[in-house]
Order: C-alpha cells, then sequence, then structure tokens
C-alpha cells in the first residue's frame, strides 16, 4: 500500500502543476493530502495510522516537515539563503539602471565590425550581466530590444540571432553568483548530511565497524564552493558559445555577416566603452574577487554587490548631469582611503597607546562617514528618480517569497516522499542499473533533462536534487563531491529555459521580437544552443577538476586552511611527496649526512639522543617509501580481478538487506494487528517466503568470496599500516629538529630571569611570606610561554607553594629558589652555545627538509604545493573496494 500512496503523491503533484495550480501550493496540498489518506486509510483498514507508511507513522513525518521548515529559517548553521535577496535586489537594481544597455552598444560597436561580432558581443555582454545581474528575463528581454533589431537590420539568421540572445541570457544561471547555485548549495547541504549517513550505515552493516575513517567522509557544501565551482565552467560555456557563433561566420558568411562601425575608433569612443565596461568588472572582481580570496563569505559578498548596484545605479540615472559621479566619486575615495590606512596601520580602538593611533582611528573614521554618505545619497537618488528604488525593492520582494515560500513546500513533499519509501525505491532502482555509477548518473541527467521542457529551475532544484542527490553523493564507487554534482546539475537545468514547450527565455523573446521572427525560428535557433550546453555539461562531466580544482585551491590556502597532516590530505600529500623523493633524493641524505655530523655535545643527554634517533629516521625515510609502494603496488594488483566478485557479492548482499527490511515491516504490522485481534496468518506466510527468498540470494554468493575478501583485507592492511609507518617515521625525524631550534631560538629570552630568580631569594628572607609568594608568581607566568623551562618553573612553583603551606619554611623555598637558579644557568649555557654553532647549519637543514620530510607539521602548504594538491583533490577516487 505504500506504493499505491506513493504513486497517488506523484499523480496528486502532476495534476496541480499541469492544471496551473501555483507551485508553492501544489507542492505542500499534494503531500499532506498523500499523508492525510494514507493515515485514514490505515486506521479505517488496518486499525493504526501508521499501518501504510513506509516507516514511522503521521505524526512523526510531519514533524520531520515542520522541522525542515525550522532548518530554512531558524538554524543558525544554515546562513546560506540569505545571499537570495542580496543577489537579486543587485540584479534588479542594474537592470533598472539600463546598466545593460550601454554594454550591448559599446561591446557591439567594439566587436562588429569582426565577422559574427554583433554575436559575439552580445554572448560576451550576457557573461557579464550573468555575473552581475543574473536575472534571465531582464537579461533577455534586454538584449533583445536593443541587439535582435541591430541584428536583423543587419541581415543576420533570425535562428541565429534570437538562439544566441536566448543562450546568453541562460548563462546567468551558471556563472555566479547566481541564485540557482544558491538554492542548489542549500538543498546540497542537507542532501550531503543525508548521504553521510547513508554511507556510514553501510560502512557499518558490511563492515561491522561502527566508525568510518575519516578520509571516507562527506563533507558539506556551500554556496561560496559553488559560486568557484561553476566559475570555469560558465567560462566554458561562453568560449563554446563564441566559438559556435564564429565557426557559423565564417562556413556560413551570410548568417553573421561583419557590422562596420559608422563612427570613428577616437577617445570619446574608447572613454564611453570604459565608462560601460570597468564598472560592471569592477563590481564582479569585488563580489566573486572577496568570496574567492576569503575576504568575504557570500552573504557578505552579497551585501557588497547590493550596495556597489546602488551606487552603480545612483551615477547611471543621472546621466550627463552635473555631479552625476560624486557619489561614486566619493565611495571610491572612501574605500582607497580605508584600504591605504588598514595596510599602513593595525587599527584598533581597544589598543590604542599614541597621538599617532588616535590620528589614524580619526582618519578612518572620517573615511567610513564619507562611505556612508556616498551610500545614502545614491539610495536617495535611486528613491527620487523614477521610483527606482520602490520597484526595485517590491521586484525583490516577490522573488524572495517565491523561492521560499516553494522551499517550504518542497520540504514538505520531500517528507512525504520519504514516508512512503519513494528514496529506498529510487535507490534500489538506480543501484540495480547495469554500468554501476555512471548508468544512475546518465539516468538522473536525462530525468532533469527531460524535466526541464516542462518545469522551471527552482522546482527541479527543490524537488528532484532532495531525492536523487543523497543516492549520488553516498555511491562509493564514484566519491563524487557536492560541488561537482551541483554544477553538473545547474548546467543540466540551463536547458530548462531553452527547452520548448515551456522554456521561459522563449517566451521572453517572443514576447518582444518583431512579428516577422517566427516563433519556429526562435525554436530552431535554441536547438544548436541546447546541443553546445549538454556538450559542455560532457566536458565539465569528464574533467571533474574544472569544478572541483578552484574550491579545493581556496581552501588550501586560505586563513582556514587544513595543516598539511589532515586526514583528507594523506593521499594527495604523500603522491606529492614520493615524487619529491625521487627527484631531490641524493640532495635531502646530502643535507641530513651534513647536519648529522655537526657536533650537538653541548646539548643535555636526552636532546643529544633525539637527535641521533631523529637523523635515523630521516635516513630511514627513504626505506619507508619504498615499503609503502610495495605494499601499494602488491595491492593494486590484487584489485583488478577481485573488483568483479566484490561487485558480485555486494550487490547481492543489497538485494538480501533489502529483503530483510520487508521483513522487519512485515513484522512489525503482524504485531500491530495482532495486538488488534486481526488474523496475521497472511502476513507470516508472506515473511516465511521472503525469508526463503533471502536463503536463495545468499546461497549464490561464491564459496570463494570469504578467502578473497580476507586477502584484500590483509593486504589493504598492509599498505594502511606502511603509509602510517612512514608517517610516523617523518614525524619523529623532524619533530626534534623544530624543538631544538625553538629552544636555541629562545636563549636570549631567558637572559632577564637570572636577576628576577636572584632576587626572590632576598624577598623571601626580608619580605613577609605573602609578598614573597605574589613575586614568585609573576615570574612563573612570565617563563610559561619559553619551551623547555617547565623543571624552572616547577621549582618556583614549588617554592611558593610551600612557603603558602608553611610560613616558617623559608629556607627550604631558598634551596628551591637556588635549584631554579642553577637549573637556569645550566639552561642559558648550553642555549648560548647552540645558538652560536648550531642556529645557522640546523636552519639550513630546516630549509631544505621542511618541505618534504618536516611536510606534515608545517602549519599549512606553501602556495605551489596547494597547487598540486588540490590538483590532486580534484580527481574522484574510486572507494567502494574498502566498503
Amino acid at each position: 500500500m505504500e506504493v499505491f500512496f506513493l504513486i497517488l503523491l506523484v499523480t496528486l503533484l502532476i495534476g496541480a502543476l499541469a492544471s496551473g495550480y501555483p507551485v508553492a501550493f501544489a507542492l505542500p496540498g499534494s503531500a499532506l493530502i498523500s499523508i492525510g489518506l494514507a493515515a485514514a486509510s490505515g486506521y479505517i483498514f488496518a486499525g493504526d495510522t501508521a499501518a501504510f507508511f513506509d516507516q514511522g507513522d503521521p505524526v512523526q513525518w510531519l514533524n520531520a516537515a515542520v522541522t525542515n521548515f525550522r532548518g530554512i529559517y531558524f538554524e543558525v548553521e544554515r546562513d546560506t539563503l540569505i545571499a537570495i535577496p542580496l543577489f537579486v535586489f543587485m540584479g534588479i537594481m542594474l537592470q533598472r539602471s539600463k546598466v545593460a544597455e550601454d554594454l550591448l552598444i559599446s561591446m557591439a560597436q567594439l566587436f562588429g565590425p569582426i565577422p559574427g561580432g554583433l554575436g559575439i558581443s552580445v554572448v560576451f555582454v550576457g557573461a557579464l550581466l550573468a555575473a552581475t545581474t543574473g536575472i534571465v528575463g531582464a537579461t533577455v528581454i534586454a538584449m533583445g530590444l536593443i541587439s535582435l533589431p541591430v541584428m536583423l537590420r543587419h541581415k543576420y539568421s533570425s535562428s541565429l540571432a534570437t538562439g544566441t540572445i536566448c543562450a546568453s541570457g541562460t548563462l546567468g544561471q551558471i556563472i555566479p553568483p547566481s541564485i540557482v547555485l544558491i538554492i542548489l548549495a542549500d538543498q546540497l547541504s542537507s542532501a550531503t548530511d543525508r548521504a553521510a549517513s547513508l554511507r556510514k550505515a553501510d560502512y557499518k552493516e558490511v563492515t561491522g565497524n561502527f566508525s568510518m575513517p575519516t578520509e571516507f567522509d562527506l563533507t558539506s557544501t556551500s554556496a561560496g564552493e559553488m559560486f568557484l565551482g561553476a566559475m570555469i565552467p560558465g567560462l566554458v560555456l561562453v568560449g563554446i558559445y563564441m566559438l559556435y557563433i564564429l565557426v557559423m561566420a565564417i562556413i556560413r558568411p551570410k548568417s553573421a555577416p561583419p557590422v562596420p562601425y559608422e563612427g570613428t575608433y577616437d577617445r570619446e569612443f574608447w572613454r564611453r566603452v570604459a565608462l560601460s565596461l570597468v564598472p560592471p568588472l569592477t563590481l564582479i572582481f569585488t563580489v566573486l574577487g572577496s568570496i574567492v580570496l576569503g575576504i568575504a563569505t557570500v552573504n557578505q559578498a552579497g551585501a557588497i554587490g547590493a550596495i556597489g548596484a546602488m551606487i552603480m545605479a545612483g551615477y547611471r540615472l543621472k546621466a550627463g548631469e552635473t555631479g552625476a559621479f560624486h557619489p561614486a566619486i566619493l565611495a571610491a575615495s572612501s574605500i582607497l582611503a580605508i584600504a591605504i590606512l588598514l595596510s599602513l596601520f593595525d587599527i584598533n580602538v581597544r589598543n590604542i597607546q599614541s597621538s599617532m593611533d588616535w590620528a589614524v582611528i580619526f582618519a578612518a573614521l572620517i573615511a567610513v562617514i564619507a562611505l556612508c554618505v556616498s551610500i545614502v545619497w545614491s539610495g536617495w537618488r535611486t528613491l527620487q528618480i523614477d521610483n527606482t528604488m520602490q520597484g526595485v525593492m517590491i521586484e525583490t520582494a516577490k522573488t524572495t517569497s517565491l523561492v521560499f515560500i516553494i522551499l517550504l513546500g518542497a520540504a514538505m513533499l520531500t517528507a512525504a516522499f520519504r514516508a512512503f519509501g519513494g528514496e529506498e525505491m529510487v535507490r534500489h532502482f538506480l543501484s540495480g542499473l547495469p554500468g554501476g555509477f555512471v548508468t544512475k548518473f546518465v539516468v538522473v541527467m536525462a530525468v532533469i533533462f527531460v524535466l526541464g521542457f516542462f518545469l522551471d529551475f527552482i522546482e527541479i532544484a527543490v524537488v528532484v536534487v532532495p531525492i536523487i542527490a543523497p543516492i549520488l553523493l553516498a555511491d562509493t564507487t564514484a566519491n563524487i563531491t557536492g560541488v561537482w554534482l551541483g554544477v553538473m546539475i545547474g548546467v543540466n537545468m540551463q536547458t530548462s529555459f531553452l527547452t520548448p514547450p515551456f522554456g521561459f527565455a522563449l517566451f521572453y523573446l517572443r514576447g518582444i521580437a518583431p512579428p516577422k521572427v517566427k516563433t519556429t525560428q526562435i525554436y530552431k535557433g535554441v536547438v544548436p544552443f541546447i546541443a553546445l550546453q549538454l556538450i559542455g555539461l560532457a566536458i565539465v562531466g569528464f574533467y571533474p577538476s574544472l569544478v572541483n580544482y578552484l574550491p579545493n585551491r581556496v581552501s588550501l590556502t586560505s586563513e582556514t586552511a587544513p595543516p598539511p597532516r589532515n586526514p583528507r590530505l594523506q593521499l594527495c600529500v604523500e603522491d606529492y611527496l614520493f615524487r619529491e623523493y625521487d627527484a631531490l633524493g641524493s640532495s635531502l641524505r646530502k643535507s641530513i649526512s651534513t647536519a648529522q655530523a655537526l657536533n650537538y655535545s653541548m646539548l643535555p643527554e636526552q636532546l643529544q639522543k633525539d637527535m641521533a634517533a631523529s637523523f635515523e629516521k630521516a635516513q630511514s625515510t627513504f626505506a619507508k617509501v619504498e615499503a609503502v609502494r610495495e605494499a601499494e603496488r602488491a595491492l593494486e594488483a590484487y584489485k583488478p580481478g577481485y573488483r568483479p566478485l566484490h561487485i558480485q557479492v555486494r550487490d547481492t548482499q543489497t538485494d538480501a538487506r533489502r529483503i530483510k527490511k520487508r521483513v522487519a515491516k512485515l513484522e512489525q504490522d503482524a504485531r500491530r494487528q495482532s495486538a488488534n485481534g486481526r488474523d496475521v496468518s497472511a502476513i507470516n506466510q508472506k515473511v516465511a517466503s521472503l525469508r526463503a527468498e533471502i536463503q536463495s540470494i545468499e546461497a549464490t554468493i561464491p564459496a570463494e568470496w570469504k578467502s578473497a575478501r580476507a586477502k584484500y583485507e590483509s593486504l589493504s592492511k598492509a599498505e594502511k599500516n606502511a603509509r602510517k609507518t612512514y608517517r610516523r617515521t617523518v614525524d619523529e625525524a623532524y619533530e626534534p629538529i623544530a624543538t631544538i631550534r625553538t629552544l636555541i631560538a629562545n636563549a636570549q629570552n631567558l637572559a632577564p630571569f637570572a636577576d628576577q630568580i636572584s632576587k626572590l631569594k632576598a624577598n623571601i628572607q626580608t619580605a613577609s611570606t605573602a609578598d614573597a609568594i605574589e613575586a614568585i608568581r609573576p615570574v612563573e607566568t612570565a617563563l610559561s610561554p619559553i619551551q623547555g623551562t617547565s623543571a624552572i618553573k616547577s621549582a618556583l612553583t614549588e617554592a611558593r607553594r610551600l612557603l603558602k603551606k608553611d610560613t616558617t619554611a623559608k629556607p627550604q623555598a631558598i634551596a628551591l629558589i637556588s635549584e631554579a637558579e642553577k637549573l637556569l644557568a645550566s639552561e642559558r649555557s648550553w642555549r648560548e652555545k647552540a645558538l652560536s654553532s648550531l642556529a645557522t647549519p640546523l636552519t639550513t637543514y630546516d630549509n631544505a627538509i621542511k618541505g618534504t620530510i618536516g611536510l606534515r607539521l608545517q602549519e599549512r602548504l606553501t602556495p605551489d604545493q596547494a597547487d598540486v594538491i588540490a590538483s590532486c583533490q580534484s580527481i574522484h577516487r574510486d572507494i567502494s573496494l574498502d566498503f
């Protein structure tokens, strides 16, 4: 019966959407009706409202939907959606300020004289508008009103002209900042959590281990990562569009002839080009650059974009009038002044120590006030001129409300879909397809592509993604990232604006195109661009590094970058290091031997032993690397023969587990019905039949499975142990070097303590016990940050506690202070000797090995290392054999 109500849910949803019922109400309405009917039917026919639910009861699933509601609005950690109204405001404000018109006219005049130049200029402007406005309807209409008449007047093919305008307008869906990417990031964040739970459950089920290794876990997806991941694919699409138009202009010159500029390329022309091009580019680089450089979060970048758009609108709405640029000039000057002050001074109102600090704070305050004045000035202009601000705010509120109410409805629909076992059915269907992850992924992409013919991108994102994303992300054969999946879905959904019969870009253009342009010509024109989008989708699919590299690179170079010893980085770090050992092996050995030959007799005995062990470990690093490689070769040699058996057995076990879940559900139903006095013999017969089916399925597992699995686990364990041994070896090889260098560097810091400790003895003899105790405490505190002084500090602490416990124990306290004094003298002596003879050669040795043997103990990767590691991490790796 669960299947019946699942079909009812889908039927109600399709019927509501097909009838034109608002999506925001169709989603929760179909869910509530289905859950209500299932609960009522269960109560009437089985005496239990939960009888026709796959798991749980109607109250539980309604609570789950409410939890989803709260997650959208009230969870502090889930603040991604805050960026939506900010970027919508930014886009609508720029559209209302006629920035698109200026860009189109200037770029058409600039590129027009080359073959296909007018079409290329439309694509170029479409890309710029995508990175500023991101509003498909506004972009298509603006370009259609300005460029289409010009293109038709200069004998451009109607199909090519309309296709170029429609396709260029849709770039706003994939080039950041994009509302689609923000919604996908929000949906994928929840989907990743769900997928991680599924993966952990699978790992526990098949291995019996409760704890899954960190490197197998999934990480959440943020809007910032989606923006970074979509940048290169978006540029790939722009390049494909431009190349297609250029090729068409060469093959069929009459379809895209050159358009000569009737004016002259004088200073005034270049001034107009700069004035129309530089402000949008500045805004793009400010918004996206702040995200890429880690200066701002996506929400903060959205606020920057909204303010920047308002300042641009402030001067554009006053174009041609005296003083039009005054607010913009004031804003730019203020920002420049703030940037200069921040680069030259440490501005901190809590740390004002001189008149210069006061002057800097005052100058910064003036600059901030000037910036606020420019913002208010620009906002006042947009409010007064053509009532622009009011119109922008109303449209922003409408668009944002539409998105959020659909998200709420989708949360209810997703809960109902899972209540009736829909997610498990989809998972089973996809898992049963031959060809593994590739087949699953192609089927999902094909479904999304077909849905794009009938549904809007928001509906696909909030209805389909929560269902299929956890299944694809949990798949260990591909081990894809959420960012890559999100960008692939985003590029695919982009076609929904172009595919008839409900492609919105087609409707937008049809509404403003002249009568001589037929609807069939518009449809014909977008077909090549749909094909180009699918080509772009294939390119991104085959080369996941196009998506994954930039987010990884930014993550590894940000202020919060993980250290090189992070478990998720180890395979890539070691892959990089092993190549470095091959290239630098002889020079590393020479550096180790040179450092080992130094005289370390002035060091304390324990440190001498540590240094000797350190050099032995460093020399053995190369043997440990070879051991890892041998273990890895043995494992890789075994995998090809083992993999088919592993896949066969895991598929069989999955089928058995699925039936076991059905048995558990039937047994639960039997207990409920038995408690209500109903006959359960039919259910018991079904359970017996299913148990027999489980036995027959499990009997198909080959007899050699256990021995084959045991051998794989043995080889895998040997490889992991070899890596652990290598990591322990290099850590123990480098750690003493870092410790000795720190101790030597602090030699001069110990000098002031000689007088301080000497005075403590006099204080104990002459001062009161309370005063003597208070005199010891600051010396202890000052010694704490200095490494290697724990014995000195312990003697002082013991003296202080002794005095506190027994006021007559001054002689014993003085003896402890004298002991601390001797320890300090000894510590200073060997450190100062080491400083003169070992500091320079050990620094040279450290510099020679810290990028290889000592890399794991560094705080962060260098930019060059981060580049290599990011490239390595951008590739998806199959981890299914460990499950």
